[in-house]
């Protein structure tokens, strides 16, 4: 099968049922699959197309467009900088690259900008890779994660008997959709159970607020951030149509849980994965035991073991294939049959597991993956940073975030590091904290002491 047989699935089912809205737009199946198979035909041909979008109904067109073609889909971050997008652009090497905007390119590009196609059929086609999903890389080079069609939809499949979605469902998605989360637990979830998806352009806590009542939302796909966010005041107060909240991308605090639930009366269900998984290894149930604190049970068919080292290791039939072009790397990320996860936990007597670290060195801001090592070369790209260290810390609003260390080799301001850095980071890279000193601490063998950092 093909992933956009979800879609096709869903317009047969309910054609004349509300699908998608966005904004002022709002589409019923028949017409969200009608615009998705006319954009295919105009896609036909293409291997590989990179998708840089912001949240809207084009994106959504757009993606399963594109995979209806037959295509591997790239999301890709809109305000990545030239010197971000343009490592994964030549690794990824797409055929055609569809953009909301105004955009200098080196490579042919399709523009999407506000039209509707027509078509009368959603034809699947079959290709075996579905998905090739950018991930932080420990040397500060994003990993394409190969992600086929029959994983992601295995993956669908499993969190089904999790999180059951009703057809008369409202899901509200705020992540953006270029993110694995936003498109397993928004994008796919909603068509694979017919229900209907009500994206958000850009977060803003008012307008969300808004629409969690004006939309009469009952599935709400949200992250630790958003959540502490909402809470803030007043908080949002009792939401009669919520039956169901959903935690990923991070861990979440139990009192920001709580809390949430105590005022909104609805339950949050937290779940555990990553990309490379597909992106879903384990979920608290929907209906059954939820245990705060931790991230649930195995989805079905999946295997979760705790190595010797406490490494986290799964199997299933969600894996990725491995990392494009990269044989290495594939090789030791997945050993056996089995993906070596890099986070460390542990399982209760009743099977749960809880998250107690992680083994790779990545600070998680606001549910997107950062590592200090990149960070660190950005710094050290202006002329007056002699030496620069990053390190994570939790953050109460974003789960973690950067705090970075830097020795001048001459004078320079805070507002000059930070002005550099937005010409080379998208914002979420960027350290909330900036501090200058003359020298970093050191381990007997002359490595930056990263525990000392933590500990100033």
């Amino acid at each position: 099968m093909n992933v956009a047989d979800l879609l096709a699935a869903a317009a047969y089912r309910r054609p004349a049922a509300e699908a998608l809205i966005s904004g002022a737009e709002r589409l019923n199946y028949a017409d969200y699959a009608a615009s998705a198979a006319g954009f295919a035909a105009e896609l036909h041909g293409a291997a590989r197309i990179a998708v840089l979008m912001h949240n809207s109904a084009d994106m959504a067109i757009a993606l399963w467009a594109a995979w209806a073609a037959g295509a591997q889909v790239v999301p890709l971050n809109p305000l990545y900088t030239p010197a971000e997008r343009g490592p994964i652009l030549e690794d990824a090497a797409p055929d055609l690259i569809i953009s909301d905007g105004p955009t200098a390119w080196t490579t042919p590009t399709a523009r999407v900008s506000g039209r509707r196609w027509t078509g009368l059929t959603l034809e699947p086609v079959e290709a075996e890779l579905a998905s090739l999903q950018y991930t932080g890389g420990t040397t500060g080079r994003a990993k394409g994660v190969e992600l086929t069609h029959a994983a992601t939809l295995a993956n669908i499949g499993q969190r089904d008997e999790l999180l059951p979605i009703h057809a008369a469902d409202r899901i509200l998605s705020v992540a953006p959709l270029y993110h694995v989360y936003a498109i397993a637990m928004g994008l796919h979830l909603a068509a694979a159970g017919a229900a209907t998806l009500v994206l958000m352009p850009h977060y803003e806590r008012a307008a969300l607020l808004d629409l969690l009542k004006r939309e009469r939302i009952s599935v709400f796909a949200g992250n630790p951030r958003l959540y502490a966010a909402l809470l803030e005041g007043d908080g949002p107060g009792e939401l009669d149509e919520l039956r169901l909240c959903l935690s990923g991308s991070a861990a979440l605090p139990e009192s920001v849980l709580r809390r949430w639930e105590s005022i909104t009366g609805a339950p949050i269900a937290e779940g555990y994965g990553q990309t490379e998984a597909g992106p879903v290894l384990s979920y608290n149930p929907a209906s059954g035991r939820r245990k705060p604190g931790t991230v649930g049970l195995p989805l079905p068919e999946t295997q979760i073991e705790i190595a010797e080292d406490g490494e986290i290791r799964a199997r299933g039939p969600q894996l990725m294939r491995g990392y494009r072009n990269r044989p290495e790397e594939t090789a030791a990320a997945l050993r056996d049959g089995w993906l070596y996860t890099g986070d460390t936990g542990a399982f209760d007597a009743d099977g749960y597991l809880s998250i107690l670290g992680r083994k790779k060195e990545m600070v998680i801001v606001s549910g997107f993956n950062v590592y200090p090592r990149e960070v660190e070369d950005a710094l050290g790209q202006h002329q007056s940073v002699h030496e620069a260290a990053v390190i994570g810390r939790p953050d109460p609003r974003t789960g973690e975030k950067l705090v970075a260390f830097i020795v001048p080799r001459a004078p320079v301001s805070i507002d000059e590091i930070r002005t550099h850095l937005a010409e080379r980071l998208v914002r979420y890279k960027w350290p909330a904290e900036i501090t200058l000193v003359d020298e970093l601490p050191r381990t007997p063998v002359g490595k930056v002491d990263r525990g000392a950092l933590a500990k100033q």
